[in-house]
């Protein structure tokens, strides 16, 4: 996936970031300048694009050279502390009486092209394969369930897909600032998810993990996870999903 953004911008290089992480860096002032170009052209609509318009003063900042004057310096530090998580503990101590700049009030959360939201699932999005205990035969239940996860501040964006999509429900954690579109029902999933990403189709690697929920969908729609062999072919795809890990359970969807 990185290879083909880094390909299709042309800028940047590709590290290594962490045990189980790569990530693609771009940091020349020349090359920033097309990444720039390119959000001004194709503008983010999460609340993310307040950290984008941070990001571009202090880049102009820097290229009119302020920052190597301490008003320059303060003014990007105050601007640091508005963006992202705010200020590390090292700066925190190193500048004790800076005020925060404002932060850019996003209003416009709307989705203009699906091939956005195709991307903006790749990213944030998740197919999972529950089981549970059920009265069935087979003692265990098979369900399917799409997510996609954001920050609570993003609570409009995803809102908006139960209305875009046709379908779903937000759910917000309580005592914690992560909010989920929901979808569960299976004729929602079989008849409008699916679907929609056979028209506009994934290009990462969760296109496997959707490929194999695809495989759980067929496999009920024949009802055969009513079947001790369905269930353990249906169990034998799960374990290769998402890293093997049960999402569900740690979300306590």
């Amino acid at each position: 996936m990185l290879e083909l953004i880094k390909a299709s911008l042309g800028v940047g290089q590709i590290y290594k970031h962490g045990k189980d992480s790569i990530q693609l860096r771009v940091s020349s002032v020349k090359d920033l300048l097309v990444i720039i170009d390119h959000f001004d052209k194709y503008p983010l609509i999460t609340q993310k694009l307040a950290d984008y318009l941070l990001f571009k003063r202090v880049f102009e900042l820097m290229n009119r050279k302020e920052h190597l004057t301490s008003e320059g310096l303060i003014r990007i530090i105050a601007i640091r502390a508005s963006m992202n998580n705010g200020l590390s503990p090292e700066l925190k101590a190193a500048f004790p009486n800076i005020i925060p700049a404002p932060r850019p009030l996003i209003e416009s959360t709307e989705i203009k092209d699906s091939n956005w939201l195709a991307g903006f699932i790749e990213g944030e999005g998740c197919f999972l394969v529950a089981i549970q205990k059920s009265t069935t035969k087979t003692g265990l239940g098979v369900s399917l369930r799409f997510t996609l996860t954001q920050h609570s501040r993003d609570e409009a964006l995803l809102k908006s897909l139960v209305n875009y999509l046709g379908c779903g429900r937000y759910y917000l954690v309580s005592g914690r600032d992560e909010g989920y579109f929901i979808v569960s029902s299976f004729s929602d999933i079989y008849e409008k998810i699916i679907p929609f990403f056979e028209k506009y189709p994934l290009v990462g690697s969760k296109r496997q993990d959707y490929f194999n929920f695809c495989k759980v969908a067929e496999l009920i729609k024949a009802k055969a996870h009513l079947t001790k062999d369905g269930l353990e072919e249906i169990k034998q795809i799960k374990s290769g999903m998402n890293r093997g890990r049960d999402l569900h359970k740690t979300w306590g969807l």
